[in-house]
């Protein structure tokens, strides 16, 4: 995966870097993993506008992602790589031996043709899914379960990675991409590698009409708006003093959200890096 410069024949290419869709292999989903995708545009049942800057957009498929991994001890064969407007990762489409396909998200080096499997017999090798007790210490991980059986919750976008640092008693410890270390149960599984797709972090989009594309209306700033309409609003010229806040009136920056007693807590052992 690479990115590429355009050259600036038009003002919106002047500045936009995007992907190169080398590594994709098809163009068409497959059918059977796929369904509709409705755009609400920040409305609620009554067509009142909930949540802003939300509106437009190319139509979307939505393709249906295995991240639980359960077909253990069956091989399944890499047949395509593709993209998935719903992610920044690219999705892998399998063929099991028995017949069945699913998609999964696509880690970093995998190749069409491959040959993956999932269970606690698995190899620790890209792609494969096994339980985290199974996974040797130091190894690079992604799609990871919170709960056995739940589903990979953590690092699924492009190009994260979790490391298993350490195993304490039922407990493996893992380093998380915020930088936050915490605990999770070895029952839970992860798939070897990183996710793929890892220069989307490089993109830009040179222009205002590709967000629009993706869904994604002008962003206003409080310091703009008026004392009725922002917190932050008001004032005479280029005034904005206090502190940063959202419309309801809550601190915007530094506000500690996470509930106090909240059951998960003594799991984590080292929170996240402070920017």
């Amino acid at each position: 995966m690479a990115v590429r410069k355009l050259n600036p024949v038009t003002p919106g290419q002047r500045h936009k870097v995007i992907g190169t869709f080398e590594d994709i292999t098809a163009s068409v989903p497959e059918k059977s993993l796929v369904y509709g995708k409705h755009s609400t545009g920040g409305r609620n049942n009554t067509g009142k506008m909930t949540v802003r800057y939300i509106g437009g957009g190319h139509k979307q498929k939505y393709r249906l992602i295995d991240f639980k991994r359960e077909k253990d001890g069956v091989p399944a064969v890499v047949k395509t790589i593709e993209y998935d407007p719903n992610r920044s990762a690219r999705i892998a489409l399998l063929f099991y031996a028995d017949g069945e396909k699913r998609y999964i998200i696509a880690p970093n080096g995998l190749q069409v043709g491959a040959t993956l499997m999932s269970g606690a017999d698995a190899a620790p090798e890209i792609g494969n899914a096994l339980p985290l007790a199974n996974i040797p210490v130091g190894t690079v991980i992604h799609n990871i379960e919170l709960r056995p059986g739940q589903g990979a919750l953590l690092v699924r976008s492009a190009g994260n990675f979790a490391q298993l640092t350490s195993r304490e008693g039922s407990y493996c410890v893992i380093k998380l991409p915020s930088g936050e270390t915490r605990q999770i149960l070895s029952a839970c599984k992860a798939t070897v590698g990183s996710v793929g797709n890892s220069d989307h972090a490089l993109e830009q989009s040179g222009k205002a009409g590709r967000s629009r594309w993706l869904g994604r209306r002008p962003h206003n700033r409080g310091v703009v708006m008026n004392p009725v309409d922002h917190p932050m609003g008001g004032g005479e010229g280029r005034q904005s003093g206090g502190h940063p806040r959202s419309r309801k009136g809550l601190y915007a920056k530094g506000l500690k959200t996470r509930a106090p007693k909240k059951l998960s807590n003594k799991y984590i052992i080292e929170r996240a890096n402070k920017k």
